[in-house]
C-alpha cells in the first residue's frame, strides 16, 4: 500500500446534540507515526470508533484503502483459560486461519497456496515474536505459559496490547495505552512504535512519547482537525505562533472595523458623503469574522498547605516489610524530611507500590524501626481509589461524606479548586470522564493537608494541560512527594531524589534520569570494559540543561517560601506580648518553629547552590 493511509474528508458528527466534528478533514500519509492530541471530551475517542465504522457519520466521508486492516486493543480483556503466549498467537486470524486449513486441506494446489502465504507473513517466527512483545510488556517465560484468567484486569489489558501489536494491522489505533503499563512498558513500547511497519494513530497525553514516537500531531480543536509535522514540543510551538498571529489578525480586523463603522456613524446623516458612508457599510457586511483563538481554561490542582513538622517526617532504620510473613523489601534505612521530592523507580514487581503502602500506613512493618512525627498526616492516591469512587454520588456528595461540618459554599470551593467546576460537582461520578474522576480523588487524598504526599501514577487519565497543572502545583506543595510515574517528563520537572528498588533493596540512584531510561532500554548491560572514555565529555543535550534549569527554578522557589516563612516567624518573636509568664508555651512552639525552619532553609540554600552548580557546568561543557 502507497500513498494514503487513511481520508478523514469534511465529517460531521454531534452527541446528544453537541456537535463534535464540524467539517473536519485530514489526510495521514501510509507509515506515519501520527499522535491524536486535543482537550478530553473533544472527541478523540469517537473518531476512533468513526474510522472503525463503529459508529455512522452524519456527513463527510472516512477513506480507508481497500482491504486495509484496522487494528485497536478490544474493549474485552481475555481472561479464558488459554495461556497468554497462546491468546497472542490467536490475535492473528489470518495465521490462525491458515494453520486450521493447513491440517485439513487435501487440495495439492491449496496447500501450496496456504503454505506461500504462511511463509509471506513469517508465521514460523511467530511464537518468537510473540514472546517477545509480552516480554517487553514485562511478562517473563514463564508467566507466558500461564492462562489469562491468573492476571489481573490491568495486566490482561497488556496482554490485549500485545495480541494487537503482533496481529500488525495496517491502521494501529491506539487510545491512551501507557495508562495500564510502569515505566519500563511504557518506554518498551515507544521504542516499538518507533520501529511499527505500518501507520500508526495513537491518542495520548505522555509528552515524552508524543516526542520520540511519533513524527505529526494531530489536532483535535474546535470540532475541526489540524496536522501538525513533528512530535509534541514542535507542535506546541507551532500552534502558539498561529495563534499569537490569529490573535494579531483578529485585533487588526477590529481596529479596521471601528475605524469603517465611526466613518459610517458621523458621516451617514450627511448628504455629501452618504455614498461614501453607504460603501463602508457594504465593505463591513462583506468582511469574513477573523476570531481570536480562545484560551484553553485553565487547569488547576490546588494543594492545601500542611503546617511545618521537624525534621525528619519518617525515619526508618533496618525495616522491612512484604506480605504473609514473606518479605519483599528489606534493610530499610531511609529518611524522608518534609520538603523531599522524591521518584521511585525499579522495574515492575520489585516492591514500588509495596513501599508506597509502608510509607501511607497501608501496610504494616514486618521488622526494624520506623518513626514518625507524631502529627504526621500522610495522603495517598493510587488507581484502585479511582475506581473504587461511588459511581451513584456526585463529587460534592463524596466530599459532604468526608467533611459535614462545612458548608456547601466552601466544599464547591474546594471542588473548583481541582478544576470541578459547578457543573461537575452536581454529576453523578459514573458519568465523569476519567480525567474528572482522577481529579476527585486526589482532591480526597488531600483534603486534611497532608505533610507527605503518595502518588502512585497519578497523570493516568490527565490530558497534557493538567499533566502540566499537577506539575506545577507539586512543586508549589509545602509537604514531601513520593512519586511512581511512568511519565518521565513529571518526573524530571517534580524530583529532587532518586531512589531504585531493586533486589529487595531501596538504594538512592545516583544517575540522573536520562541514565536510567538508557539502562532500562539496554536491558541493565554494562557497558564494556574496553570502551575507553572520551577526552571531552559530550555536550550536554538542550533537554538536560532546561531540566537543570527547572531544578534551579524549584530551588529558589523553596529558597523564597522559607524565607517567607521566616520573615513571619521573626515577626511573631518579635512581639513582646509573645514572652509573657502566661505565654511561655506559645513562646517556646514559635522558637522551635523557628528553628526547623532555619535548618529546613540551611538545607535548601545548599540544594540551590549545587543546583546553579550543576547548571553551570552543564552550559560550560
Amino acid at each position: 500500500m502507497s500513498g494514503f493511509m487513511l481520508r478523514i474528508s469534511d465529517i460531521n458528527y454531534s452527541i446528544d446534540g453537541r456537535p463534535l466534528f464540524e467539517g473536519a478533514s485530514a489526510t495521514i500519509p501510509d507509515g506515519h507515526k501520527v499522535g491524536l492530541v486535543g482537550p478530553n471530551g473533544a472527541g478523540k475517542t469517537t473518531l476512533f470508533r468513526l474510522i472503525r465504522g463503529e459508529t455512522t457519520l452524519e456527513g463527510g466521508d472516512i477513506g480507508l484503502p481497500s482491504r486495509a486492516r484496522v487494528g485497536g486493543v478490544a474493549q474485552e480483556v481475555p481472561s479464558s483459560s488459554t495461556s497468554l503466549l497462546d491468546t497472542v498467537l490467536s490475535a492473528d486470524t489470518e495465521r490462525a486461519e491458515l494453520l486450521a486449513e493447513a491440517e485439513a486441506a487435501t487440495d495439492p494446489h491449496r496447500i501450496a497456496e496456504v503454505q506461500t502465504r504462511l511463509a509471506d507473513i513469517d508465521a514460523w517466527s511467530a511464537e518468537a515474536r510473540a514472546s517477545s512483545i509480552l516480554k517487553g510488556l514485562g511478562f517473563d517465560a514463564e508467566q507466558q505459559r500461564q492462562p489469562c484468567s491468573d492476571f489481573s484486569g490491568g495486566w490482561r489489558m497488556r496482554v490485549a496490547l500485545a495480541g494487537v501489536l503482533f496481529a500488525q494491522p495496517d491502521l494501529l489505533l491506539l487510545d491512551e495505552p501507557t495508562n495500564y503499563l510502569d515505566l519500563e512498558g511504557a518506554l518498551w513500547l515507544e521504542q516499538y512504535l518507533a520501529r511499527y511497519p505500518h501507520t500508526v494513530i495513537i491518542i495520548s497525553h505522555d509528552r515524552g512519547l508524543l516526542n520520540r514516537a511519533v513524527g505529526a500531531i494531530l489536532h483535535l480543536e474546535a470540532r475541526k482537525l489540524t496536522l501538525y509535522t513533528g512530535g509534541y514540543d514542535s507542535f506546541a510551538k507551532q500552534r502558539a505562533a498561529a495563534r499569537e498571529q490569529q490573535a494579531a489578525a483578529a485585533k487588526k480586523q477590529d481596529e479596521r472595523r471601528a475605524h469603517l463603522q465611526g466613518f459610517v456613524d458621523r458621516f451617514k446623516a450627511k448628504a455629501s458623503k452618504a455614498k461614501q458612508a453607504q460603501s463602508r457599510v457594504k465593505m463591513l457586511e462583506k468582511m469574513e469574522t477573523i476570531t481570536a483563538p480562545e484560551d484553553a481554561a485553565k487547569q488547576v490542582f490546588t494543594f492545601p498547605v500542611p503546617e511545618q513538622l521537624s525534621p525528619p517526617i519518617v525515619a526508618i532504620e533496618g525495616g522491612s516489610v512484604g506480605y504473609d510473613s514473606r518479605a519483599v523489601l528489606g534493610q530499610l534505612n531511609l529518611r524522608i524530611d518534609q520538603d523531599d521530592r522524591i521518584a521511585l523507580l525499579g522495574r515492575n514487581g520489585e516492591g514500588k507500590s509495596t513501599l508506597s503502602k509502608l510509607l501511607a500506613g497501608k501496610l504494616e512493618a514486618m521488622g526494624g524501626s520506623i518513626v514518625t512525627s507524631s502529627k504526621l498526616r500522610v495522603g495517598y492516591f493510587a488507581q484502585h481509589q479511582v475506581d473504587e469512587l461511588d459511581l451513584a454520588a456526585t463529587p460534592l456528595t463524596h466530599l459532604q461524606r468526608q467533611l459535614p461540618e462545612v458548608g456547601q459554599p466552601r466544599l464547591r470551593a474546594r471542588l473548583a479548586g481541582f478544576g470541578l467546576g459547578a457543573d461537575q460537582a452536581d454529576t453523578l461520578v459514573g458519568r465523569l470522564s476519567g480525567g474528572q474522576k482522577a481529579r476527585l480523588s486526589l482532591l480526597l487524598a488531600t483534603l486534611d493537608a497532608p505533610h507527605m504526599l503518595i502518588l502512585d501514577e497519578p497523570t493516568n487519565h490527565l490530558d497534557i494541560e493538567s499533566r502540566e497543572a499537577l506539575t506545577e502545583a507539586l512543586n508549589n506543595y509545602t509537604g514531601a512527594v513520593i512519586l511512581v510515574s511512568h511519565d518521565m517528563h513529571l518526573l524530571s520537572l517534580v524530583a529532587d531524589r532518586l531512589w531504585l528498588v531493586k533486589a529487595g533493596r531501596v538504594m538512592p540512584y545516583e544517575n540522573d534520569l536520562d541514565t536510567y531510561r538508557a539502562e532500562l532500554l539496554a536491558g541493565d548491560t554494562p557497558p564494556k570494559s574496553k570502551d575507553k572514555p572520551k577526552a571531552k565529555p559530550a555536550r550536554p543535550a538542550r533537554e538536560t540543561v532546561q531540566l537543570l534549569r527547572a531544578d534551579v527554578r524549584k530551588a529558589e522557589s523553596r529558597v523564597e517560601k522559607l524565607t517567607e516563612m521566616l520573615q513571619k516567624l521573626d515577626g511573631i518573636l518579635a512581639n513582646p506580648r509573645l514572652y509573657d509568664a502566661s505565654r511561655k508555651q506559645d513562646a517556646v512552639k514559635w522558637q522551635n518553629k523557628h528553628s526547623e525552619a532555619s535548618e529546613a532553609m540551611a538545607r535548601a540554600e545548599a540544594l540551590w547552590v549545587e543546583a546553579l552548580e550543576r547548571l553551570e557546568a552543564a552550559e560550560k561543557a
